[in-house]
């Protein structure tokens, strides 16, 4: 091991873990339980203006001179993003897992150092959770940008199953991950990624916030957020909820509307849903006691059946639910090594919180697995293990001994490139 590569293992360098995602990137320092900090997967892109509110482009030099020649101005985390702002549109930099939009990428992670970090990047090596399938010229080009903008000692691209299997002390796991655009499952083997079994389908977070959308809407329920409402009188017949609206800026773009519209939708999914350990029965649902949710609005009511046909959505067969997708996948895998991933199912995810979710799941996988299969599912209790869990298992892998001599340094990089993440990162 070189003397570099001892150095990053040392307590006075704190390497750096991201994990990100469709909802949010988690980011913050090697062997600390928790991420520092949880910031959306989005940005505001709005046309450069004089402007009273503090973003970004006002305390970053670099990003001045980026919005002189674009013209735009962009705003970073929720602090800024869910501030009102006249023709600020939100674009996210994700696509299907993988980073799409670098410019917007770029924006964050200079705001991550700025703002969260508050230290220079080469003083950091970083670990990069990556999606089971991302692709050559992506995990290529984060390694380029790590190295050549930010000039990082050392750098390293992990697979968020393998990580989240980590997280639970297993290199060996079914990794059942249903985040917010899709749901999936990927076998790991002694570390590494069974890709060929890998199965993924739509269902996700933002499935069911269209579901919970199309059925509130059915009720007639005001879906105004919190932006609008300017103070509330608290009544529970909906005819009668009184309500005073904010004066907002003119010009406010659909998109941000969407997203503040979705955030209250996601907040009402994850306290009102539930799943049942059986597939929906009105008469099982009915019998469950109702839960009790205020709009923003001040409007209020019970919610009873209903919250379980919902959450059904994520075990729907005919979409490839939760249960299906593990079973397929594990079917795909060699005979041999079956009987070890039923035997260590991780299960990891915001969705996965909703109550209910691992024990359907275990339902569902127990009908489909041979008779002499001892099935074991793993899921973390705690709601942040639950949807850290790649975060989690990086910081865990990155503050470990023997983990520092498999960085990518960066004098490995400038004398073979960025084509070093394909040979030492599988």
């Amino acid at each position: 091991m070189s003397a570099g590569n001892m150095l990053y293992g040392g307590d006075e360098i704190g390497a750096l873990v991201f994990d990100p995602g469709h909802h949010s990137l988690r980011v913050g320092y090697a062997q600390e339980d928790t991420p520092k900090a949880e910031i959306p997967s989005v940005v505001g892109v709005a046309p450069s203006a004089p402007d009273t509110n503090m973003d970004i482009e006002t305390k970053t030099d670099n990003n001045i001179t980026q919005s002189n020649t674009d013209n735009r101005k962009y705003y970073v985390d929720t602090t800024y993003v869910n501030v009102p702002r006249t023709q600020m549109e939100i674009q996210t930099y994700m696509k299907d897992g993988m980073i799409d939009n670098w410019d917007l990428f770029e924006k964050v992670i200079d705001y991550t150092y700025a703002k969260v970090i508050q230290s220079e990047p080469e003083y950091h090596p970083v670990l990069f959770s990556e999606a089971s399938w991302n692709v050559r010229n992506n995990r290529e080009k984060l390694t380029e940008l790590m190295f050549e903008k930010y000039n990082v000692p050392a750098f390293y691209l992990v697979k968020n199953a393998v990580l989240a299997a980590f997280s639970s002390g297993r290199a060996t796991a079914l990794v059942v991950d249903s985040g917010a655009t899709h749901t999936s499952a990927v076998p790991v083997h002694e570390g590494y990624v069974l890709s060929q079994a890998v199965v993924k389908s739509p269902l996700g977070g933002d499935y069911l916030s269209m579901q919970c959308r199309q059925h509130l809407e059915k009720q007639s329920i005001d879906l105004s957020p919190a932006y609008k409402i300017a103070s509330k009188d608290v009544v529970k017949e909906r005819d009668n909820a009184r309500f005073t609206l904010r004066k907002l800026p003119e010009n406010l773009t659909q998109s941000w509307q969407n997203y503040m519209l979705k955030s209250l939708l996601q907040d009402f999914q994850m306290n009102i849903l539930q799943v049942l350990e059986n597939p929906y029965d009105e008469r099982v649902a009915a019998q469950i006691p109702s839960v009790h949710y205020e709009f923003p609005n001040g409007y209020h009511q019970e919610f009873g059946s209903e919250r379980f046909k919902l959450a059904e959505s994520l075990f729907d067969h005919a979409m490839l639910g939760a249960g299906q997708l593990a079973s397929t996948s594990v079917g795909m895998c060699d005979a041999d090594v079956r009987l070890s991933l039923f035997g260590s199912v991780v299960v990891t995810g915001g969705n996965t919180l909703l109550q209910g979710f691992p024990e359907r799941l275990n339902r569902d996988l127990q009908l489909r697995a041979p008779s002499n299969t001892r099935l074991k599912m793993i899921s973390a209790n705690g709601s942040v293990e639950r949807r850290f869990g790649a975060w989690i298992g990086g910081s865990i892998l990155a503050s470990i001994g023997t983990f520092q001599q498999m960085w990518i340094s960066s004098q490995e990089y400038e004398e073979s490139g960025k084509g070093q993440v394909e040979r030492k990162c599988p």
